[in-house]
């Protein structure tokens, strides 16, 4: 009878130890024997990120969490049963489901062509402007504030560029923001592809694991050898931003959007392509892309751009709202600055921005350095960060 009663006893008091909190990473063969790479991050509050193959990010929260960590552990099946009728109430027959359920949903991913760098799995949403981070989610390198010959530089902050980091500090700064958690980059500008390292950089994301994007005019990519140079060094994902009367744009989204690989594509509106918006919304439907990044150049449209995006959500299109267009004659950005109406909600917590010297700050178009990423540690850089946001 004692004894029967300490079970009962242990049985209401167990607490299973949490998962602890770090950076675990395994290669892992799946039931079809596609091999795959996995990184898990995660964070004090027991949510976290997984990487598959250097190339898609999910959101996971606990619970998904959890069969992360044991699938990257090989966890006996029984062990992790056990360990889920403990920590959920759950059956062993729903605890097992369970597990298989969230294997299934990542061989699912693993085989979907052209997927969205970052999503979300299980159940809960990730809060994608979460505080509490123990680091962001992405950091973005302009790597240059030089544009194309011919366009308005009128919005590249050439006076804050001292002096423009090489390929070799640009390796250390994507190194340090790895071993801080960092596991997403996009590479942006000015115009990043005047920068003849680029492919090498890629390359370099992907010998670390890290996901890496890129933000471009397009300009070069109707070059395919060195679209495919780029595509081969393991770029995941692609912005252009579209010039709507130039035929090279166009043609540049032409060569992307056959390639196995994530696009956006960014339109900013102004008085001169506002009457042909929803022909252009057409074209870029027919050509087959999915996402689309909006913004306009002056303060009218502005007001107006809810109506605009209504129309490309009608159309069809995912609307992405937060990744950082390069400072260009294309981008207002010192309008929307101006404004107060930049969607930031995730500067200095979901990323951090970082200049061609290294200077960090909590978003493009902010005024306060953080520190510099080749020379400051990591733990000062986001302290400052969270008294930033905090101010």
């Amino acid at each position: 009878m004692k004894a029967r009663i300490k079970t009962f006893i242990n049985n209401i008091l167990f607490t299973p130890k949490p998962i602890p909190a770090g950076n675990y990473q395994s290669m892992l063969k799946l039931e079809s024997g596609t091999t795959y790479r996995l990184h898990l991050r995660i964070d004090e509050k027991g949510t976290g990120l997984m990487i598959i193959n250097a190339s898609t990010i999910l959101h996971l929260n606990a619970t998904a969490v959890e069969y992360a960590y044991h699938l990257i552990k090989e966890t006996p099946l029984e062990t992790i049963s056990a360990e889920m009728i403990h920590r959920y109430r759950v059956s062993s027959d729903e605890a097992i489901s369970d597990f298989h359920d969230f294997k299934e949903r990542l061989e699912t991913l693993v085989s979907t062509p052209d997927l969205d760098p970052e999503t979300f799995l299980d159940m809960e949403r990730f809060d994608a402007h979460n505080e509490n981070l123990s680091a962001p989610m992405r950091l973005d390198c302009a790597l240059t504030y030089q544009v194309v010959e011919g366009s308005n530089s009128v919005y590249a902050p050439n006076d804050r560029d001292k002096r423009t980091l090489d390929k070799e500090e640009w390796k250390q700064v994507l190194k340090n923001a790895w071993e801080a958690g960092i596991p997403h980059v996009i590479f942006t500008g000015g115009e990043p592809t005047l920068r003849p390292d680029i492919p090498e950089l890629v390359q370099f994301t992907q010998e670390l694991g890290q996901v890496s994007g890129l933000i471009t005019d397009g300009s070069r990519l109707t070059d395919k050898d060195y679209l495919h140079q780029l595509l081969e060094a393991g770029l995941d994902h692609l912005m252009i931003v579209l010039n709507p009367f130039n035929d090279q744009s166009w043609e540049a989204i032409r060569d992307a959007i056959t390639e196995d690989i994530f696009l956006t594509v960014h339109l900013t509106l102004n008085n001169r392509n506002k009457p042909d918006f929803e022909k252009t919304l057409e074209k870029l439907a027919n050509m087959q892309v999915k996402s689309l990044s909006l913004s306009a150049d002056s303060q009218e449209l502005w007001k107006s751009l809810p109506q605009f995006t209504q129309k490309a959500v009608e159309v069809g299109f995912s609307l992405v709202w937060d990744l950082p267009v390069p400072y260009s004659s294309f981008n207002p950005i010192a309008l929307e600055l101006e404004m107060g109406e930049v969607r930031t909600d995730g500067a200095g917590s979901s990323w951090l921005y970082v200049e061609p010297d290294g200077d960090v700050l909590a978003g493009q178009g902010k005024e306060v350095v953080l520190g510099n990423f080749l020379t400051d540690p990591f733990n000062r850089i986001w302290a400052q960060a969270k008294i930033s946001r905090n101010g």
